[in-house]
C-alpha cells in the first residue's frame, strides 16, 4: 500500500498521527532533528509554492480536507513526479507548528549555504543579523532582503535556525529565493565578509555617518550588520565596521524596530545603485 496520491479522489487511507511517517515528521520541529535528517517542513500555501520553484520540495504533504483547495499545487507537484502524502487533519495538527494548520506543507532539502560558498558568488549586498534569537523577526528580514534586492543573508552568532517553521512563515517563501549562510564565529564572519571586499555597515542611533548622507558608500559593495532586538550590536562589532551609520528620526519615537531599519536601510541601498547592475565584491 502506498501513501502517495493524486490529484484525483484517493482510495487509500490518509496517514494519521500515529503513522511512523508521521511521527517522523513531528520530530523536525526540533533543530537538531532537521540537522540531522538534513530536512525540514516548509508550511502554507506560499513556501510551498516556493519550494516546489526551487526545486527543494520532496513530498508535499496535504490534509485530506484540504485536498481540493489546494488541487493546483498538488497537481503541479504530480507532474513534477513529486509525492503527495496525505494526511488526516489530526496527524496535520501533528507535524504543524501552528494554531491553525494551513493543511499543506512540503518535505524539503536544507536551504542552508557554508559562508565560503554564499560569498564565492561575490554578492554586492548582504544582510547580516547578528545573534537573531526571534525566529519571526529572522523570518521578516530574508523576506526583507528578498524583496529588496540582497543577495544573501548570513546569520551571525547565536543565531535562530532559519527552517524554523515560524522563521519560514514570516519569510513568505523567501528562505527559498536568497542565499542563506550561518557563521557561529562573529570573528571568523567579520574577516570573511571584508575578504570578500564588502564595506562593513553597522546600525546604530550614535553613528557618524546618517543615511541620507551615505549614498557614494552604498553605492559599493555593501554588507549591512544588524543587532539583536533586545541588546544592539556588540560594541567590539561596531568598532570593528568600516562605517557606523544612523536613521535619522524625527518624531518622538526612540527607536526603530529591527524590521523597519533594516527595510529603511536597503531601501537607500537600492536606491543608491539607482538603478544600474548590482556591484560585486571586489
Amino acid at each position: 500500500m502506498t501513501d502517495a496520491v493524486s490529484p484525483r479522489p484517493a482510495t487509500e487511507p490518509a496517514l494519521t498521527e500515529r503513522s511512523a511517517r508521521v511521527v517522523a515528521y513531528a520530530k523536525l520541529q526540533r533543530a537538531a532533528v532537521r540537522r540531522r535528517e538534513e530536512r525540514f517542513l516548509a508550511e502554507g500555501p506560499n513556501a510551498v509554492t516556493a519550494a516546489l520553484d526551487t526545486g527543494a520540495a520532496h513530498a508535499v504533504l496535504v490534509a485530506e480536507t484540504a485536498v481540493e483547495r489546494y488541487r493546483d499545487l498538488i497537481a503541479r507537484a504530480t507532474d513534477a513526479g513529486i509525492p503527495i502524502r496525505r494526511l488526516t487533519d489530526r496527524a496535520v495538527a501533528k507535524v504543524s507548528d501552528t494554531a491553525t494548520p494551513a493543511g499543506v506543507l512540503a518535505e524539503c532539502s536544507l536551504l542552508e549555504r557554508p559562508l565560503e560558498q554564499v560569498l564565492a558568488a561575490r554578492p554586492g549586498v548582504v544582510m547580516v543579523p547578528v545573534e537573531m534569537s526571534e525566529p519571526g523577526n529572522a523570518g521578516t528580514l530574508i523576506r526583507t532582503a528578498d524583496a529588496l534586492g540582497a543577495d544573501a543573508v548570513v546569520l551571525v552568532g547565536d543565531s535562530v535556525d532559519p527552517h524554523n517553521g515560524k522563521c519560514v512563515r514570516a519569510s513568505a517563501g523567501s528562505v527559498f529565493h536568497v542565499p542563506i549562510a550561518r557563521e557561529r564565529d562573529l570573528t571568523a564572519a567579520v574577516a570573511a565578509l571584508r575578504d570578500t571586499g564588502l564595506a562593513l555597515l553597522a546600525t546604530s542611533g550614535a553613528g557618524e555617518l546618517d543615511l541620507p548622507d551615505a549614498a557614494p558608500v552604498l553605492a559599493e559593495p555593501v554588507a549591512w550588520l544588524f543587532g539583536n532586538e533586545a541588546h544592539g550590536l556588540p560594541e567590539d562589532l561596531l568598532a570593528a565596521a568600516d562605517h557606523r551609520v544612523r536613521i535619522p528620526i524625527t518624531g518622538r519615537a526612540e527607536s526603530l524596530n529591527l524590521a523597519a531599519a533594516a527595510s529603511i536601510c536597503m531601501y537607500a541601498t537600492g536606491r543608491a545603485h539607482d538603478g544600474g547592475a548590482r556591484p560585486t565584491g571586489r
